[in-house]
């Protein structure tokens, strides 16, 4: 029971917080859910209800939510530098070894790293540097930048004109022009009948060059993708795909950004997306799990080729004119240095490799089900796409309004997860147990049952 009398901590977050994604009206009648703790995959709320948290956070918590070793970490760093700037050519230890052990984890050769503070910030940065790259060569008119439909990509304003959901347009006069939105590759939803993957992937390779094509390869910039589409609910690429898409961009002199915000740091079973599907990127973006959610940090990757187009523009400007206050905070980089530790001292990818079988086989199970059109995933992300008709793969009518009671009823099995229109996406922290997974798909059953039940 929330008691929202004078000075509760219900009324208090009534009167003063703006929640993101939350429809500010209703919420000044129900209030927050406020957590206190956290231990392994399980938060706490302030009435000491247990949450077994199936999405990691936002994607992030990757170790769990808590974790005595790299509390230690930032109490020592912030003790010894508790903040300085890399601007103008200082610098400090941490990220100086952060940058050369991100360099060596790259899944491509890659020449330097910038440091950030957020995924969103990571993006913003690198669709700068795209257009400053371009604009070294003397091409500035190559400045548009394709994406995917269905994509996430940030909340800057730059980023959600990245981003290809309308939502996150409405409202903001957005996006800007030069922002294109190619197809997702969402085989289950928009194959043809008959049409295999691998020909599905070449009719959006035809598409995307289609698209290049009408706005002039002269103009194109950069494209960018996710290796797995989280901001879709945890779409997988069909066959083919990114293999006949860089042949497209590599014909036309187009730079790929990977957005490995997400899938970076293990969830797809490998230290990056871009190895689990043979993406060779220009440009990597990273995040969340690089700290393992402990420290708001990100980082940009750039290889040979921009970084001397880089050196172009400092030279004509006299400086790189680019940074934030933040960027390769002491303790932020230690923290994720820490956390990189982490994962090599217990083989952190060995251990989603094993446990992948496992979870995947898991959430296969439920493909039985009667609402349960598709089940779709890799390393320890997945996606379930709940369907009205498994034969016809229709969806239920938005007055159904099939995702609030697939959240209502996933929270009456004390499960947090994500949910996307008719997807359920998981992405579970990457310490995840095999006991922990049966008692995951058991939780999801139940609330597929109980979603069942109420639509009849």
């Amino acid at each position: 029971m929330k008691h929202f009398e004078a000075n509760s901590p219900y009324a208090r977050d009534i009167g003063a917080v703006v929640h993101p994604h939350t429809n500010l009206r209703v919420h000044l009648e129900k209030g927050p859910e406020i957590f206190t703790r956290g231990r392994g995959l399980f938060v706490y709320d302030e009435e000491g209800r247990e949450f077994f948290d199936a999405a990691a956070g936002l994607w992030c918590a990757s170790l769990g939510f808590g974790n005595e070793r790299l509390a230690r970490v930032a109490y020592d760093a912030m003790k010894n530098l508790g903040y300085y700037q890399i601007f103008r050519g200082a610098s400090n230890g941490a990220a100086i070894e952060l940058s050369e052990r991100l360099l060596a984890l790259a899944p491509c050769p890659m020449s330097k790293v910038l440091l950030q503070c957020s995924g969103s910030e990571a993006n913003d940065t690198a669709v700068k540097l795209v257009w400053y790259f371009w604009n070294a060569l003397d091409k500035p008119e190559k400045r548009k930048i394709i994406s995917r439909k269905g994509s996430y990509h940030g909340s800057t304003t730059i980023d959600v004109c990245l981003t290809g959901k309308p939502e996150f347009h409405a409202g903001f006069g957005l996006p800007f022009p030069g922002f294109l939105h190619t197809d997702m590759p969402y085989y289950y939803r928009h194959h043809v009948d008959g049409e295999s993957e691998e020909e599905f992937s070449q009719r959006l390779a035809d598409n995307l060059e289609r698209l290049i094509l009408e706005e002039g390869p002269e103009t194109i910039a950069a494209f960018w993708a996710d290796p797995v589409v989280g901001g879709a609910g945890a779409v997988l690429p069909p066959k083919g795909y990114f293999e006949k898409v860089q042949a497209v961009l590599r014909k036309y002199d187009i730079l790929f950004v990977a957005d490995e915000v997400i899938c970076g740091f293990g969830r797809t079973g490998n230290m990056w997306g871009s190895q689990t599907f043979s993406i060779t990127p220009d440009i990597i973006t990273c995040a969340k799990a690089l700290s393992a959610a402990m420290q708001p940090i990100s980082a940009v990757l750039i290889n040979e080729r921009i970084f001397e187009g880089m050196k172009i523009q400092s030279d004509r400007n006299g400086r790189f004119v680019h940074g934030y206050t933040y960027a390769g905070h002491p303790v932020a980089a230690a923290v994720a240095l820490e956390t990189l530790k982490i994962y090599d001292e217990t083989d952190m990818i060995g251990h989603v490799k094993a446990m992948e079988p496992i979870f995947l086989g898991g959430l296969a199970a439920l493909n039985d089900h009667p609402l349960v059109g598709d089940v779709a995933g890799c390393g320890l992300i997945a996606g379930i796409e709940v369907v009205a008709d498994k034969k016809t793969r229709e969806m239920f009518p938005a007055s159904v309004g099939l995702p609030a009671k697939l959240e209502a009823n996933a929270l009456k099995h004390d499960l947090i997860l994500r949910h996307v229109g008719n997807r359920l996406a998981f992405s579970p922290a990457l310490i995840i147990t095999e006991a922990e997974i049966h008692d995951l798909v058991g939780r999801v059953k139940a609330l597929l049952d109980d979603t069942l039940a109420e639509l009849g």
